[in-house]
């Protein structure tokens, strides 16, 4: 995918180095994941989907990353993922990260996804905003689901069935 700027193409492990900057980039924010510190690409690549990985470039360098991760290792919850969506700090609000959740949502019903859901701190508003563009709904609100320099976060639950599927 495609437009003058920005090309949307599938992660490559070469791109690792990037995308762990950009997941820096948003645990700095502290509202964008409870992780404190980026894993390894070893710990990254056993966490996430292979089949549902892409980058947004621009012509010269990445801005931005979206993944897939299981929710649960039991069969019945085979087409259950969870969404990551981060793009750099320079390029936020320009519509990266709604052309990369676009681009994701069918590459995961390819794969046989079924449900997405996203779990986002309420102080996210962008990203609350850019889930709801893209066909998400909150379902729930998971009240002091873990702490965070001491404090208690929330965290919003988000979901989007997939009408590919025949549950949407």
């Amino acid at each position: 995918m495609t437009d003058q700027y920005h090309v949307i193409r599938k992660m490559t492990v070469e791109d690792w180095p990037a995308v762990r900057t950009i997941f820096e980039e948003g645990i700095a924010t502290g509202n964008a994941t409870f992780e404190t510190k980026a894993p390894s690409w070893e710990e990254w690549d056993a966490g996430h989907l292979k089949e549902s990985r892409l980058v947004a470039t621009d012509s010269e360098k990445i801005i931005g990353w979206a993944a897939l991760s299981r929710v649960s290792g039991w069969c019945v919850y085979a087409g259950v993922a969870e969404v990551s969506v981060y793009v750099s700090t320079g390029e936020r609000g320009r519509g990266i990260g709604k052309r990369l959740l676009q681009a994701l949502i069918p590459e995961s019903e390819q794969s046989g996804i079924w449900t997405l859901q996203a779990g986002i701190f309420p102080e996210n508003e962008p990203s609350i905003t850019l889930h709801r563009k893209c066909g998400f709904r909150q379902i729930g609100r998971r009240e002091k689901l873990g702490q965070m320099d001491g404090q208690w976060r929330d965290v919003l639950l988000f979901e989007r069935r997939s009408t590919v599927a025949g549950v949407g």
